[in-house]
């Protein structure tokens, strides 16, 4: 019998965002499974790492919290530059913009050059979310719609798996059908493509709507990375200069084997 050998890709940039630690619904061990076998010349990340809202309300801090941070920490202590800019719910990072924490950057946007000469501007996205920037009471209440749906989402995915079924997104499912949500998505990817284009650069790579996609539908490559909420989605630039989306699945659990089930708590003659 075989074991499939698994190696740690090397990649010149990744990008990841919202992550939401502090929320209950943070997939922080499949972010750390993701990052074992990942390494990058620099990280970006692009924004809601920290989730200061909740963590205000409720204080939810568990180990892999702890064990993710060390990783990242590690990694920067290796050489990966380590880039972080701050979103809406990490928005307190903001007071730090310009500084250096030993190897850790804090910038509210940046330019990032590909192999291949591509530039692209950098940045959380909130400061184009008109709801965020004016009426920010009402951006908590989509924040809390928002966490009311992973609740159900919960639920509905605990039944799936009974039934043998592949995990299932409500939020995505209604940001994909609602004709109002599709909308806003479509006007902010329309907002960030504008400043890329007024920015002299190639592209966009932003966060903060939890809606993974890669396309040049505007004239301009507008990239989002996702979330480590549901969709578990990363951006990562290729040793040859070109992005591409990652999806990292959930590993299995580890397989019991039957033998050892069956063999005694002590060994004969010990």
């Amino acid at each position: 019998m075989t074991t499939e050998v698994r190696e740690v890709r090397r990649v010149r940039a990744l990008f990841i965002s919202d992550v939401h630690l502090g929320m209950r619904q943070a997939r922080a061990s499949q972010l750390i499974d993701f990052l074992r076998w990942h390494e990058a010349d620099v990280m970006y990340l692009v924004g809601d790492i920290v989730d200061g809202w909740r963590l205000a309300k409720t204080w939810h801090w568990p180990d892999e919290y702890n064990a993710l941070v060390e990783l990242l920490l590690a990694k920067a202590r290796a050489g990966t530059r380590m880039v972080v800019l701050p979103g809406n719910h990490d928005e307190f990072l903001r007071e730090y913009l310009g500084t250096y924490f030993g190897e850790i950057e804090f910038v509210d946007r940046t330019v990032h050059t590909t192999a291949l000469g591509k530039t692209y501007l950098v940045i959380h996205g909130d400061q184009f979310d008109v709801v965020v920037e004016h009426a920010k009471w009402l951006a908590h209440v989509g924040d809390w719609a928002y966490r009311s749906a992973l609740r159900i989402n919960s639920v509905v995915n605990w039944v799936r798996r009974r039934l043998g079924l592949t995990y299932w997104s409500l939020s995505a499912w209604a940001k994909h059908k609602v004709k109002n949500a599709v909308s806003v998505i479509g006007r902010f990817e329309e907002a960030l493509s504008l400043e890329a284009r007024d920015s002299g650069v190639d592209g966009v790579i932003c966060g903060h709507i939890h809606y993974a996609d890669m396309h040049e539908r505007l004239g301009i490559h507008y990239v989002n990375t996702g979330d480590w909420v549901e969709s578990c989605t990363a951006i990562a630039e290729t040793q040859e200069g070109l992005l591409e989306l990652i999806s990292w699945s959930e590993p299995p659990p580890p397989r019991k084997s039957r033998r050892a089930a069956r063999r005694p708590a002590t060994e004969p003659g010990q």
